[in-house]
């Protein structure tokens, strides 16, 4: 599965991006400090810098997503966007 977190414009040269997973009340890292953490690190990439590709997901994975981008350069400096993941 590829969710995509789309930056339309950016004057900060390198924006910090994270995925976060949250799922029952608790937030995870998914993408932090430009790697992949916990099990996703065997099982999932960024593609483009902004699209977190999940592979062999499970029910396990349905979650809501958060993209956080942090561009300092920039007028509004933080964004965040939430996408809903259902695994069937």
């Amino acid at each position: 599965v590829e969710l995509s977190c789309i930056i339309k414009s950016t004057v900060t040269p390198h924006p910090r991006i994270e995925w976060k997973k949250i799922r029952d009340g608790e937030t995870s890292y998914v993408f932090f400090d430009n790697k992949m953490q916990g099990d996703f690190a065997t099982r999932a990439e960024i593609l483009s810098q902004t699209s977190l590709v999940i592979k062999n997901t499970t029910r396990m994975d349905t979650a809501t997503y958060r993209c956080e981008v942090a561009a300092p350069s920039d007028t509004k400096t933080i964004d965040e966007i939430n996408i809903q993941l259902t695994v069937q």
